[in-house]
């Protein structure tokens, strides 16, 4: 069967592409492991919109400009923050089961925001958002799901049959991860979808697929890439042994929760920002990393339990019922917290109308950097960007489809000189050794040094990797290595070229920020 676009990626954003472009065209939409494997899934906060009488669009445009440190482009905050109420009516048409309050949604709040501002499924919007657009696109007979497929390479004009130089994409080269056999897809145009690189880190919110697959895959291909050392740190994701990665919300201080020195028993944000729990996430990340070196902690308490049991409950029905299995009642107990690699603020380079620097190739959401967050994400306004770039993206595609050739020939994927790892222990080292060294020098808190150290340890594992992807067949932990290794270089390069402590690159050598706030580009 062909198709006449490649969407890679089953989230909000390629899913959103998705059911735009199938209005007229035939969609592929490929997934690493199952569809709702994502990051979209796991959003518990919710979408960024104003829908209250007494917001305006200037007061978000405001709010994510001043949590982006200057760093974000205003034509591309605007345009997304005008297009936020449409998104809202496009996911009630799809079924999304948002809270209300009477007649009108229920808003709440974050920090950050200087209104309520956040549409809500309860705690769990995103697997909400999920499941309603995976159920419109499974129903829709010009879309195809194609789950189990780990992308190892875009495939461009140097894999044509007839080689060329132009840089046009043609597709994907995707490993089928019950066979083991690769195989190549080809379409007019493709988008790329495929969240952020969270995994790069020890500790991190994102789920295990997040190695920053689509940014490398878009670098190898020779797209430029922006703002990679913008690293957001969650403030709070439980501190729990045997449960990693579990994300309390942004809303749970939105709605009153207070964080608490456990060894003082005094609430601590007063010592660091005016706005204290509601201040942007990384001086509230800074705050918790400053109370637990400076205390000698393991983590701190963030304690919601001033308020009524049943507003506690009925807010954060979800977290309280997790938190219930682990033997802490949120509505009588506080909640041990640490800070958590939460979101990839930069990425691929990408216009309004999601295009990068490749022909035929387009990408929204987390993947990209297309100047809404700047230095920092304001809560809440990922899903609000997915939306509006998947459909951005799809709106352009469809709108010049007449100038979009059909693929070449293409070269099939070469396994002549490969063979069959004996040796997977070399995978899981190198993952290990990647994820340590990526937290303890390029977290929270930089300095020069460490981000050198960190390089180092880059460039010695470059050889290693690419001596065994070189010898070995693909599987998808080795392609996963590879991005994340590829991930990580991006990011401390782009770390190491900012003089100066901006928004969530926060470094010890450059503590203050300079007059003018400039993009980090990494040109292939």
């Amino acid at each position: 069967m062909t198709h006449d676009v490649i969407v890679i990626g089953s989230g909000a954003a390629g899913l959103t592409a998705a059911l735009a472009l199938a209005e007229r065209l035939r969609v592929l939409v490929i997934a690493k492991g199952t569809l709702t494997s994502g990051s979209t899934a796991w959003a518990q906060g919710g979408i960024a919109a104003v829908l209250d009488a007494g917001d305006t669009f200037e007061n978000h445009v405001r709010d994510t400009m001043v949590a982006g440190a200057g760093l974000n482009r205003r034509e591309t905050v605007e345009f997304v923050i005008e297009r936020a109420p449409h998104a809202i009516d496009r996911l009630l048409e799809l079924g999304v089961p948002f809270n209300t309050d009477g007649p009108n949604l229920h808003l709440t709040r974050e920090g950050g925001h200087s209104h309520r501002r956040i549409v809500h499924v309860d705690d769990a919007t995103g697997w909400a958002v999920q499941a309603a657009l995976l159920s419109a696109a499974e129903a829709h007979p010009n879309i195809t799901l194609l789950p189990g497929r780990a992308c190892i390479d875009l495939i461009t004009g140097r894999h044509e049959e007839r080689y060329s130089g132009s840089g046009r994409v043609w597709g994907v080269y995707a490993l089928d991860e019950a066979s083991g056999k690769v195989e190549a897809h080809t379409a007019r145009a493709t988008v790329l979808a495929t969240g952020g690189a969270g995994r790069v880190y020890q500790f991190s919110t994102a789920p295990r697929g997040a190695t920053g697959d689509g940014i490398a895959m878009a670098w190898r291909a020779g797209a430029r890439v922006g703002n990679m050392e913008m690293m957001q740190f969650h403030p709070t994701c439980l501190y729990n042994l045997e449960v990693k990665n579990f994300l309390i919300t942004e809303a749970v201080r939105g709605e009153g929760g207070r964080l608490i020195n456990p060894r003082t028993g005094k609430r601590f944000m007063a010592f660091y920002d005016e706005r204290l729990e509601l201040a942007p996430r990384d001086i509230v990340a800074r705050a918790i990393d400053s109370e637990i070196k400076k205390f000698g902690l393991d983590y701190v308490h963030l304690d919601i339990s001033h308020m009524p049991p049943d507003f506690v409950r009925g807010h954060f029905p979800t977290i309280h019922d997790k938190l219930l299995g682990l033997g802490i009642d949120m509505t009588t107990q506080p909640i041990p917290v640490v800070p958590a690699q939460h979101y990839t603020c930069g990425g691929v380079m990408i216009d309004r109308d999601g295009r990068t620097d490749l022909p035929g190739l387009y990408a929204a959401g987390e993947c990209t950097e297309s100047g809404l967050h700047g230095a920092n994400r304001l809560a809440s306004n990922s899903l609000l960007e997915c939306f509006v770039f998947g459909e951005a993206a799809a709106r352009h595609i469809l709108a010049h489809w007449d100038r979009f050739d059909a693929p070449p020939p293409v070269r099939g994927w070469d396994e002549s000189r490969v063979t069959n790892s004996d040796e997977e222990v070399v995978i899981k080292q190198n993952w290990t050794e990647i994820r340590r060294f990526m937290w303890n020098y390029v977290g929270i808190v930089r300095t020069t040094r460490r981000l050198e150290r960190a390089q180092h340890r880059i460039r010695l594992l470059s050889g290693e990797i690419d001596d065994y992807y070189g010898h070995f067949r693909v599987t998808t932990d080795l392609i996963e290595l590879r991005n994340l290794l590829q991930s990580a270089d991006l990011i401390v390069r782009s770390a190491l070229r900012r003089h100066e402590s901006r928004g969530l690159h926060y470094t010890l050598d450059y503590p203050e920020s300079l007059a003018e706030a400039r993009d980090t580009v990494l040109v292939p």
